[in-house]
C-alpha cells in the first residue's frame, strides 16, 4: 500500500501495536471503527447525525478525505448527497448525482453489485460525475445501502490520491453499509409505527368527540322531556338522569382535546362540571375548590363526578327549603403523594335522625356507595340537624391491580 494519503484524521500512534504488521494494524483499525459505528447505531442516535458520523468513521477507516451517503430519489432518478465529509459548501443536502448506469453509484444501484474504480480517468464502464471531477477525485468505491425492501441509496468513498482500493476495503465498506442498513430499516419501522399511532390517536379523539356529541343530544332530550313532564317527581328524575349523562359527556370532551386519553385532570374536570351540577340541582350554588394537576384514570374521574352529582342533587332536594337556597362546597385536596380526599358539604338541615347510608333505599345514595366501592375509597358521611351534611371520600390516585 502506498503511504500517500488524503489529509484526514488518522488513528493516534498509541492506538497501534508497534509489533504488528502495518497491514494488520490497518485492518484492525477498520474493525474498531465498525464497532464504534455499531455502538452509535444501537444508541438510537439521531438519524442525520448517524449518517454524518458514519461518513467520518468510514473515511477514517479507508484513510480518505471524501465520503458520502447518496440517497436514491426514484421520482427523479438521481442521488441526493444526504451526508458526507470532505466536501465543500453547497454539496451536502443540495448536490445530486445521476443514478443511471453512467455513474459509479448508479452502476452499483442498477447492477446490485459493489463497485471499485481505482482509475476513474480510464474507466470504460461509466463516466465520472461532475461532482467527482470538480473535486479532483481519481478513485471511488461504493456499496448499496439497503433500506426497508428497497435500496436507500449508496455509500461511497472517494479519493484524490493514486493509491488503490482493495477487496479488503470493500469488506470494511460493506460492513459499515450493513450497520447503516439496519438503522435505516429501524427508522422506517419507527416512522410507520409513529404514523399508525398518530392515526389511532386521531381516531380515538374523533370517537370521543362523537360520543360527547351523542351524549349531549341524549341529555338535551331528557331535559326537554323533563320540562314537558307534569309530575314533579318525574321531572326531577329526568333532570338527574340528564345531569349524569352530561358528567360523562364532559369527560369525552376533555379526552378529544387532550393528548393523553388515559388520564384526566380531576380538578379541572370538576370545575368544568360546576355549571352542570348547579343546573341539575335547580340552580344550586356549587362552589368548587380543586388544585391543578391531580391526574386520575378517566373511568374513575367519571365515578367521582357522578358521586358529586348525586350529593348535590340530594342537598338541593332534602337539605334546603328550596333549591334556590342551596349552597354546596366541593373541595379536592391531595393526601400525600398517592391519595386524594374529596369533601362535599352543604349547610342545610342535616341528616335525619338515625339515617344510615348503607340501608338507604334512595337511588342516589346507593349509586354513591357503589361507586365509592369501585374507587376503593373510605366513606365517611356526617351531619347533624344544625350544621349540614358533609361527605369525606378518600381514595387512591391509582387502583391496586
Amino acid at each position: 500500500m502506498s503511504v500517500e494519503r488524503d489529509p484526514i484524521i488518522e488513528a493516534s500512534p498509541d492506538d497501534a501495536a508497534p509489533h504488528l504488521d502495518p497491514e494488520l494494524q490497518y485492518r484492525l483499525r477498520q474493525q474498531d471503527l465498525l464497532s464504534q459505528l455499531g455502538v452509535l447505531a444501537l444508541r438510537r442516535a439521531d438519524f442525520e447525525e448517524l449518517l454524518h458520523a458514519a461518513t467520518r468513521l468510514v473515511a477514517q477507516g479507508l484513510q480518505c478525505r471524501f465520503c458520502k451517503v447518496l440517497e436514491y430519489l426514484p421520482a427523479k432518478n438521481v442521488f441526493l448527497v444526504r451526508a458526507g465529509v470532505g466536501w465543500g459548501p453547497g454539496v451536502i443536502g443540495v448536490a445530486t448525482v445521476g443514478a443511471d448506469l453512467e455513474s459509479p453509484a448508479g452502476f452499483a444501484l442498477k447492477t446490485g453489485k459493489p463497485v471499485i474504480s481505482n482509475h476513474l480517468e480510464n474507466e470504460k464502464r461509466f463516466r465520472t460525475p461532475s461532482l467527482l471531477a470538480e473535486n479532483g477525485i481519481r478513485r471511488a468505491i461504493n456499496v448499496i445501502l439497503q433500506g426497508d425492501g428497497e435500496p436507500f441509496g449508496v455509500l461511497e468513498v472517494d479519493s484524490r490520491d493514486s493509491d488503490e482500493f482493495l477487496e479488503q476495503d470493500l469488506a470494511f465498506l460493506q460492513g459499515a453499509a450493513n450497520i447503516l442498513g439496519m438503522a435505516i430499516e429501524r427508522r422506517s419501522y419507527q416512522s410507520a409505527l409513529e404514523a399508525s399511532m398518530a392515526r389511532q390517536q386521531l381516531l380515538l379523539h374523533e370517537v370521543n368527540h362523537r360520543v360527547k356529541n351523542s351524549l349531549q343530544l341524549v341529555a338535551s332530550l331528557l331535559h326537554l322531556q323533563a320540562n314537558a313532564a307534569t309530575s314533579e317527581e318525574v321531572r326531577t328524575a329526568l333532570n338527574e338522569a340528564s345531569s349524569r349523562i352530561v358528567a360523562v359527556g364532559l369527560v369525552h370532551e376533555r379526552l378529544y382535546k387532550a393528548d393523553d386519553v388515559r388520564t384526566i385532570d380531576l380538578g379541572q374536570y370538576l370545575r368544568d362540571l360546576e355549571q352542570s351540577l348547579s343546573a341539575a340541582a335547580g340552580q344550586c350554588d356549587v362552589r368548587i375548590n380543586a388544585p391543578p394537576d391531580v391526574l386520575i384514570e378517566t373511568d374513575r374521574a367519571i365515578w367521582i363526578a357522578i358521586i358529586a352529582n348525586e350529593l348535590v342533587a340530594n342537598a338541593a332536594k332534602h337539605a334546603y327549603a328550596t333549591s334556590k337556597d342551596c349552597v354546596v362546597d366541593i373541595e379536592l385536596q391531595r393526601v400525600g403523594d398517592d391519595e386524594v380526599e374529596l369533601r362535599i358539604a352543604d349547610h342545610g338541615r342535616g341528616l335525619p335522625e338515625g339515617f344510615n347510608p348503607n340501608t338507604s333505599r334512595g337511588l342516589g345514595m346507593r349509586v354513591v356507595l357503589a361507586l365509592a366501592k369501585q374507587l376503593q375509597a373510605t366513606f365517611n358521611l356526617q351531619g347533624g340537624r344544625s350544621n349540614g351534611t358533609e361527605l369525606l371520600l378518600r381514595f387512591p390516585l391509582r387502583v391496586a391491580a
